[in-house]
């Protein structure tokens, strides 16, 4: 099997952490409590890909991290999982994940792969998770349910010094169907802004 994610991407990942790849359109979309959030706008879905850059000053990079890849422990402070699994889908791990929305929106489904690598940066420590929709995975649709096929999501973390983690995320999700762009684009902020990020209490700098 050809590797899902290149030695470049993980490195393109990492690298933000040091130098934020702003050019091309990338503008400063909000800031709060020192994490700043930038948008590029997608001319072909009217949606916004995002890059959040901050600091979680209650928690160390590695537990970051292994939360990050916990699928069971989401389920218990995620409210909007309906189903979130990892399986073998014809010989291709795959993970499922079915989010619930709000009447009269249909629910959405994500069949997506990820990777995970701790890293060894010239002795600095990084994790990074690489994220993204699998189309070609043999994950048969739900009536009722609508199938997101463009996702992608990448997390850089490394240890900020101390007792906290230095963060970068880059977004993006389109979720098709009848959604105002606005409504979509909404919803992405929060969840790049609140606990989508990682679900603990911390607080930022």
């Amino acid at each position: 099997m050809s590797l899902r994610f290149t030695d470049e991407e993980f490195q393109g990942a990492w690298r933000e952490l040091d130098e934020p790849q702003l050019d091309g359109g990338w503008e400063l979309f909000t800031e709060t409590m020192g994490v700043k959030i930038y948008r590029l706008f997608d001319k072909e879905t009217g949606l916004y890909e995002y890059k959040v850059f901050g600091v979680l000053t209650t928690c160390t990079a590695e537990l970051c991290a292994d939360v990050y890849m916990d699928l069971a422990y989401r389920k218990h402070w995620d409210g909007y999982v309906k189903e979130l699994y990892e399986k073998d889908f014809d010989g291709q791990k795959a993970i499922y994940w079915e989010v619930k929305y709000p009447f009269p929106l249909s629910n959405r489904d994500y069949v997506y792969v990820r990777e995970r690598r701790d890293l060894d940066v010239d002795g600095r420590k990084i994790w990074v998770i690489l994220a993204r929709s699998s189309p070609e995975t043999a994950c048969a649709e739900k009536s009722g349910v609508l199938r997101v096929k463009d996702y992608k999501q990448s997390v850089a973390l490394e240890s900020d010094g101390g007792c906290g983690t230095k963060v970068f995320l880059n977004y993006f999700d389109n979720p098709g169907g009848m959604i105002p762009t606005w409504l979509v684009n909404w919803a992405a902020k929060v969840l790049t802004q609140t606990e989508g990020i990682f679900p603990m209490h911390h607080e930022v700098r």
